[in-house]
């Protein structure tokens, strides 16, 4: 079953991971696992954190969106014992470079509320997007 808007963005902020898809010029499609945090406007945040080991400061994620704003955010349920309750959420979103600073602190705040890791900051920036549009499925209804 295709799900509407509301019922793909209600799914979208019930939830606060998933799977950041940018596009490596070489490479094609990168996804990485993230957290996240959705604005009622329609933006996401995802934090670059500095607690975990990098290879470097700067994350392909970041250098794939100043080449290509476009990326995707990929949220799904999954219960492996009962296939009925399946269901995925896709947000086709564009980098924004340089977010204003309320929508940054909304979506910090956010953060903190629902990711306990990021009550106190743990990171350098948000990597900021809006959402162009949603689509979703799910094995039935909510």
């Amino acid at each position: 079953m295709r799900l509407d808007a509301d019922e793909a963005r209600a799914r979208l902020g019930a939830h606060v991971h998933g799977v950041l898809c940018t596009l490596h010029p070489q490479r094609g499609p990168d996804p990485v696992p993230v957290v996240y945090a959705v604005t009622d406007d329609g933006h996401v945040g995802v934090p670059v954190d500095r607690v975990k080991p990098k290879a470097s400061s700067r994350l392909q994620r970041e250098t794939n969106l100043d080449q290509d704003p476009r990326a995707a955010l990929l949220v799904e349920g999954w219960d492996a014992e009962d296939w009925s309750r399946l269901w995925w959420v896709r947000a086709q979103l564009e980098h924004v470079p340089d977010p204003p600073a309320p929508l940054v602190d909304d979506l910090v705040a956010r953060l903190a509320r629902t990711v306990p890791q990021d009550a106190d900051r743990p990171f350098d920036h948000l990597l900021v997007c809006r959402v162009v549009s949603l689509t979703g499925w799910a094995a039935r209804d909510a």
